[in-house]
């Protein structure tokens, strides 16, 4: 993961994503770089377009709140409902109880 990291924070600093410049910011953050890690990153990089890469992978996680808070309201507004269904029914039943104490 820190190897991902490392490109991502060379990206936005503007940097070259090339081999030299991820092994030096993984020995910075004290990381033992494998240099073959280091080689199949940057040679799966080329040619990506980070930032659209990066703004792909947000929709999803942004998306997802919005849809819970949805759904969420949608539940609560069934069970204020059904609440609501209840003590209508118990009020008619406790009408009901009062008119039969009227004819004893």
């Amino acid at each position: 993961m820190e190897y991902v990291y490392s490109a991502m924070l060379l990206h936005k600093a503007g940097q070259k994503i090339g081999e030299a410049n991820v092994k030096k910011v993984l020995e910075a953050a004290g990381v033992k770089a494998d240099e073959a890690r280091i080689k199949a990153l940057v040679a799966t990089l080329e040619g990506v377009n980070i930032d659209e890469a990066i703004e792909k992978a947000a929709v999803p996680v942004a998306a997802a709140p919005v849809a819970s808070a949805q759904t969420a309201g949608e539940g609560a507004k069934k069970e204020d409902t059904k609440k609501k269904v209840e003590e209508e029914k118990k009020s008619e039943e406790q009408a009901a109880a009062g008119l039969g104490s009227l004819f004893g």
